[in-house]
């Protein structure tokens, strides 16, 4: 069963915990994005956990560098799973993986920028098995979604993937016929009127499209 990540971010404090809890009864993960932490600190990533104890918590730290040091930071302050950029040095990726299997937690790919395979390929033998297929906010403005993007993994089909960037309830039929681990969903719900409602309409999408 696909899982919906709210993502919150460029956001105020306030506002985050008030579209969470909005929120709760449709989306499965809770994601603190990179202009929150930058904004908060990432004391706000406990204060998630602390508010939603049964939600996975994932810390876009989007990581590129000090990979053990922001794996703690993340790990240290409530988050389930963070984030590593897919480009990052081998020796970060690797160190944030060994912190996340010593804690338990989880790490996750980010693919922004990634067009070769055989960089993907060495990320599963390194022992990455979560990537995040992601369009960029930038690049959303050029690009939309096509199966082509799904082409990227082909070589890792064993593994979990999450789907992210400017994703609407239009583009669910399309998204799901790939079976993603995880949807990511922000602005869609984050700025929508009523975000109960927005996050209903993905949650009964995913549901129908599964």
């Amino acid at each position: 069963m696909t899982v919906i990540q709210l993502a919150l971010d460029r956001l105020t404090r306030e506002k985050c915990f008030e579209i969470a809890e909005q929120t709760s009864d449709s989306i499965d993960w809770i994601e603190i994005g990179t202009g929150v932490i930058k904004e908060y600190g990432v004391g706000i990533i406990q204060e998630m956990k602390t508010r939603f104890p049964d939600k996975i918590i994932l810390s876009d730290m989007k990581t590129c560098d000090a990979g053990k040091h922001e794996a703690l930071q993340a790990f240290d302050n409530g988050a389930d799973v963070t984030t590593v950029m897919g480009f990052a040095d081998d020796n970060t990726i690797k160190d944030m993986l060994d912190v996340a299997n010593v804690r338990g937690k989880r790490l996750m790919i980010d693919l922004l920028g990634i067009t070769d395979t055989k960089r993907i390929d060495n990320l599963h033998r390194m022992g990455a098995d979560l990537f995040n297929i992601h369009i960029g906010i930038d690049a959303q403005k050029n690009t939309s979604w096509s199966d082509s993007h799904f082409d990227l993994l082909k070589a890792v089909p064993k593994v979990e993937v999450a789907v992210s960037g400017g994703i609407k309830v239009n583009n669910l039929p399309l998204l799901m016929q790939h079976k993603p681990a995880i949807l990511i969903v922000g602005s869609s719900i984050t700025n929508a009127t009523d975000a109960e409602e927005a996050a209903k309409a993905f949650r009964e999408g995913v549901n129908g499209n599964a």
